[in-house]
């Protein structure tokens, strides 16, 4: 890694997928879009067009397909100093998003190469001197060895920020509750969503019951995201309510919340207060659902900014794929 002297304002850390997606339910014959994606890099985009200079630890293939991706994740203003090259399979996924944005996944990650992702590749220096460390339940759960590098990157950072995340086809209920109960002590910021991953990790049945049980956890910070309805915070000195921004398209749902985590983590560490911060991260989760892929749209933060204001024009929505 050459990465020893690089500081990042914010350092993203988890697999990088290749995504296959279609307007069509999957069938032979159907035609699809490439893209490149993941809840690591879609985060990674987000915190660097909210103005963060953003590192990406992950592992790519080491051949042609890698570099096309590391290529990517450079023309996303994103870092690549951090990119590990390794034989192995790239991990892959499928979506299919009808009219109303809803989407149906498959996909071929187990055993690639981003889940040899280890505790050797979290650098001490570039973690400690990072402004806040983004990580989720996805990279948890894909091995062993991911999990051991998001512990120890929970231990060296400043700001730790975790996504639960939680994937049913990835891991259990049991392993994916016991990382967060795990994690949340040291969390800076912890960003669950409510009904779905609120209730299964943690029992509740309200947003505030989930926040509450996190602060009680430890977690420093708590953002629980309602889907269109808007978020909850819960903080010291801070118990508020951000109301969803109303998305100006709606294409594709795939990293809305990764934007959201993305943008309120860069926002908070460039000095915005943590309603604000959300406000912004809402606004930017709005944005994306307009281009179709997780980095279909990254709207630039002057765009989110005019959306958080209601000066938006729903018209520059356009892919920057």
């Amino acid at each position: 890694m050459n990465a020893i002297h690089d500081s990042f304002d914010v350092v993203v850390m988890g697999e990088i997928l290749v995504e296959v997606a279609t307007d069509l339910p999957f069938a032979h014959g159907v035609p699809a879009q490439l893209g490149i994606s993941g809840d690591a890099l879609n985060v990674a985009a987000a915190a660097a067009a909210a103005g963060a200079k953003v590192g990406l630890l992950s592992v790519l293939t080491d051949d042609e397909l890698g570099r096309a991706i590391a290529a990517r994740i450079a023309e996303l203003g994103i870092s690549t100093n951090l990119l590990t090259f390794r034989r192995g399979q790239q991990g892959v996924y499928l979506v299919h998003s009808d009219p109303h944005g809803e989407r149906e996944f498959s996909y071929a990650r187990s055993g690639s190469v981003g889940s040899t992702l280890g505790p050797d590749d979290v650098d001490p220096a570039v973690f400690e001197a990072a402004g806040a460390v983004v990580a989720g339940g996805i990279a948890c759960a894909i091995s062993t060895t991911a999990r051991a590098a998001v512990v120890k990157a929970a231990g060296l950072a400043k700001r730790f920020v975790y996504d639960p995340n939680f994937r049913p086809r990835l891991t259990s209920v049991e392993d994916a509750t016991a990382a967060l109960t795990y994690l949340a002590p040291q969390t800076f910021l912890v960003t669950p969503s409510f009904p779905g991953e609120t209730g299964a990790l943690l029992g509740v049945s309200s947003a505030e019951e989930a926040a509450s049980k996190l602060r009680a956890l430890g977690a420093a910070n708590v953002a629980v995201t309602c889907g269109a309805k808007g978020v909850q915070l819960e903080a010291d000195g801070v118990s508020a309510w951000v109301p969803a921004v109303p998305a100006p398209a709606l294409v594709d749902q795939t990293g809305a919340g990764d934007a959201f985590v993305g943008t309120l983590t860069a926002r908070l560490v460039l000095g915005d207060d943590f309603p604000t911060a959300a406000r912004y991260g809402a606004a930017a989760s709005s944005l994306v659902v307009g281009g179709k892929g997780g980095t279909g749209f990254i709207p630039t933060f002057e765009q989110t900014r005019a959306h958080a204001a209601g000066t938006f024009v729903a018209g520059a929505v356009s892919s920057n794929a």
